[in-house]
């Protein structure tokens, strides 16, 4: 076969995989809140027909995931994030994409004190909005399908900042106006996460979920270790999985050597260690402790920004 007939074929094919990407449509469309004037909705894409949708007489959770662009830019419904959803569809797992506040869209700041301030407040905001439409799960699960008590939480970049900061808030008594006493996530899944405290180094008044870090080493837009200023700091996955190992709790932390930012968006190629975890430490409720360093030149670099600097054309 000559080189332009494979050409031709690669073509070919490259359009029919963004024409998939492109089709594929939530079961379903929710308005779940409104808040600052603002709708907020969710696509619920079901499990796929045929898929096994139980592992050892268990259930398997639902996945609400929470997109990436630094609280300034993003969607739900991104065309990227679809191929990562189809996988979790096919895999059994119903996928549940959010919308929320993006706190740092129109913010001007100096940098220093008032960066900070404002960053923190976009965190918490869109951790408000998780629990309200966690809340919206709970009062409309049945009609759904979804068992609101079988939820794992997941995000990229501002959304997995976002999911770890409700998972904190939640298991030190601070979700109470939005979910019933007694709510837990089945498990977290962060993609380049962190969590950001004007409290010093995070705590747990009750155990965390169990959590699965995926993080680069290098990353300097969500720091992989922490920024740690007197009480105020960003405590990245390195710095959480320290706390989780020395209080027992279930985690994974994989860590991806050389990489920056890239990692908040390495769904597909992750996959195998998600579902791993997904069905260790949450379906089974085995605490699996996985601290692994991966080498792996081939994951995509992208021409994306490796600096806060960069993000935020500062």
């Amino acid at each position: 076969m000559n080189k332009s007939i494979l050409t031709s074929l690669g073509i070919i094919f490259l359009s029919l995989t963004m024409i998939a990407q492109e089709a594929y449509q939530p079961t379903t469309t929710r308005l779940f809140a409104t808040k600052d004037g603002q709708e907020l909705y969710l696509d619920d894409y079901d499990a796929t027909p045929g898929s096994a949708t139980t592992l050892d007489g268990k259930s398997k959770p639902t996945i609400v995931f929470m997109f990436g662009g630094g609280f300034i830019t993003g969607t739900r419904n991104d065309k990227f994030y679809m191929p990562w959803f189809k996988k979790l569809n096919d895999a059994g797992y119903e996928v549940v994409s959010i919308d929320y506040r993006l706190g740092m869209k129109g913010v001007k700041t100096s940098g220093g004190v008032s960066s900070a301030k404002a960053f923190r407040k976009a965190a918490q905001i869109a951790a408000e909005d998780l629990f309200s439409a966690t809340a919206y799960l709970i009062d409309h699960g049945d009609e759904l399908g979804i068992d609101p008590n079988n939820l794992v939480t997941s995000g990229s970049s501002a959304g997995a900042i976002a999911v770890l900061e409700a998972d904190w808030l939640l298991n030190n008594g601070r979700a109470s106006e939005w979910l019933p006493e007694g709510f837990r996530y089945a498990g977290v899944m962060p993609f380049a996460g962190a969590i950001i405290s004007v409290e010093g180094t995070p705590s747990y008044k009750t155990p965390p979920a169990p959590t699965a870090f995926f993080h680069g080493t290098d990353d300097k837009i969500v720091n992989y270790k922490q920024i740690h200023i007197l009480k105020w700091g960003i405590f990245g996955s390195h710095r959480l999985a320290r706390i989780f190992r020395k209080n027992g709790y279930s985690y994974n932390i994989l860590r991806y050597n050389d990489h920056s930012h890239e990692i908040a968006s390495t769904f597909v190629s992750t996959f195998p260690e998600q579902i791993r975890f997904l069905e260790t430490n949450v379906i089974r409720g085995l605490n699996r402790i996985v601290d692994s360093e991966i080498d792996d030149p081939e994951i995509y670099k992208g021409d994306l920004p490796t600096t806060r600097k960069q993000l935020y054309n500062k």
